[in-house]
Parts: structure tokens; sequence; C-alpha cells
């Protein structure tokens, strides 16, 4: 299992869970964040923001499921201006349910 973790633009948040969600990932956890990436914020004319808002998306896939849930992220979250956001995969070693304490097999 992979954790896809992806800062997104929050304008395309909604666009990129529908397209997640149409293809069954529907499983997503969404988090506001702020941060900056290489350019060290964001600068129009004389204004500089040292730190942006953005959006933190969260998808718990199976290995085979990594390529599709990147690829759809990738396609709906592009705007190719600076600034688009990261897609991070880690590994998932083992998920639980709170409500019934018992390990997840599959997701």
């Amino acid at each position: 299992m992979k954790m896809i973790k992806a800062v997104i633009r929050p304008e395309l948040l909604y666009e990129v869970m529908e397209a997640l969600e149409k293809e069954g990932f529907t499983g997503i956890t969404v988090i506001d964040v702020v941060g900056r990436g290489r350019e060290g914020g964001l600068q129009v004319g004389e204004k500089r923001w040292p730190e942006v808002a953005k959006v933190l998306l969260m998808v718990a896939v199976e290995d085979d499921k990594v390529q599709q849930v990147v690829s759809l992220i990738s396609r709906h979250a592009h705007t190719g201006m600076v600034g688009d956001g990261k897609i991070f995969v880690c590994p998932l070693e083992e998920v639980w349910t709170i409500r019934t304490k018992s390990r997840e097999v599959r997701l």
C-alpha cells in the first residue's frame, strides 16, 4: 500500500476530488495548509507572500493503483503556472480502523 500526498491549489480541490471519486477513489483526506516551494513564496509586483495557501490531499491506495491516482491528480491540478504543487508517494505499512480496532487487510 502507498499513501499519496498531493499539495495542490485550493481552487482546484473539487475538480481533483470529483475526478478521483469518479474513478472509485472515495477515501480522501483534505487539510488546509500553507507553505512555499523553491521560489520562496509568491511575489506580485512589490508585494511578497512568504507562505501560500494550499490544500493537502491524502489518498491511501494499493500499489497497482498509484500511477492511476498520480495521473488523475496531475491532470486535474495542472495549470502550467508556478505553484501547481507536488505529489509525494510514501510507503504505507499498516492501516487500522479506530471503530473496530482492527487492522485493514485491503483498502
